[in-house]
């Protein structure tokens, strides 16, 4: 089993990295996820006691007193950041430029689906699941 510092590829690409006991995530770690997030925690026998999850752009959660895109401003966190594009440019995502959608696909958070194959690429165009 693995004990010690060490870090664990997921299928998914998720990598932890961190301390581990008796084949578990256990102590400090964190999960670096392939959207660029993060989610560092104490861990104990593989579930997380407490932790944080900071976004690729910086933005750290909060579960509460959360004021990003709440009712009543619903700016991106990058227009908090860096201020509002003039008028007549809207910013349609956080991400600025967004991603390039392949025509006819959707973007599901993780890579692109295609409703005629029903198939999901990564954002690098590589196989990751059938629909």
């Amino acid at each position: 089993r693995m004990e010690g510092l060490g870090f664990y590829t997921l299928p998914t690409g998720t990598e932890y990295r961190g301390e581990l006991k008796d084949g578990m995530f256990d102590g400090e770690g964190e999960l670096l996820f392939p959207n660029g997030g993060r989610y560092r925690a104490v861990w104990h026998r593989g579930v997380p006691t407490q932790g944080k999850y900071t976004f690729a752009d910086g933005l750290e959660y909060k579960d509460k007193k959360w004021h990003y895109c709440d009712g009543y401003d619903r700016r991106f966190y990058t227009e908090i950041c860096s201020g509002l594009k003039p008028a007549g440019i809207s910013q349609l995502t956080n991400l600025d430029p967004p991603r390039k959608i392949p025509i006819g696909c959707y973007d599901c958070g993780d890579g692109f689906y295609n409703p005629e194959t029903r198939v999901i690429v990564d954002y690098k165009h590589r196989f990751l699941r059938n629909a």
